[in-house]
């Protein structure tokens, strides 16, 4: 009974896996074949996210890599390329995103924690410490108590 409880998990979560890619299809034109692969590498898997389409295994990737090369073979730029990517998944897919105004806080955001973190820093690091009040008389004879009965007891 148990045995069939596991079989029946495994088949369930093997049918719910993606299927497996086929390789690619390398472009015949050894030029236009090398053009895809350098475009590869600028690609994001919109699946993995961390990977390029050149390296991730997931079938979204491959299907990107055979539009990349169809585009290729069509004649189109490579510049016309990512503009069709990004129109159809967003600047996301691009590891290096265009710079305009909607991106203007990826390309500036860090230089600009930067900054404001230096600064921060140079003007806590300027600002004085506020000097102690100063002794009244009884203060005073006090502190001279002291001074005086430490300096017997050193000499003794």
């Amino acid at each position: 009974m148990l045995t069939l409880g596991l079989l029946a998990a495994l088949v369930a979560t093997t049918a719910l896996a993606e299927p497996a890619v086929g390789p690619d299809r390398p472009l015949a034109d050894a030029a236009q074949e090398a053009r895809a692969r350098e475009l590869f590498t600028d690609i994001r898997c919109v699946v993995c996210q961390h990977e390029a389409i050149a390296d991730s295994p997931a079938a979204i990737a491959a299907d990107i890599r055979a539009l990349v090369r169809e585009q290729i073979a069509e004649g189109q730029s490579d510049e016309a390329i990512r503009r069709d990517l990004v129109r159809r998944y967003g600047d996301y897919v691009l590891f290096t995103p265009p710079f305009r105004w909607g991106t203007l806080v990826l390309w500036l955001g860090p230089f600009l924690l930067a900054i404001g973190a230096g600064t921060a820093l140079f003007m806590r690091a300027r600002r004085r410490k506020p000097e102690g009040a100063a002794l009244d008389e009884r203060e005073e004879a006090e502190l001279d108590a002291w001074i005086k009965a430490d300096d017997e007891s050193g000499q003794a």
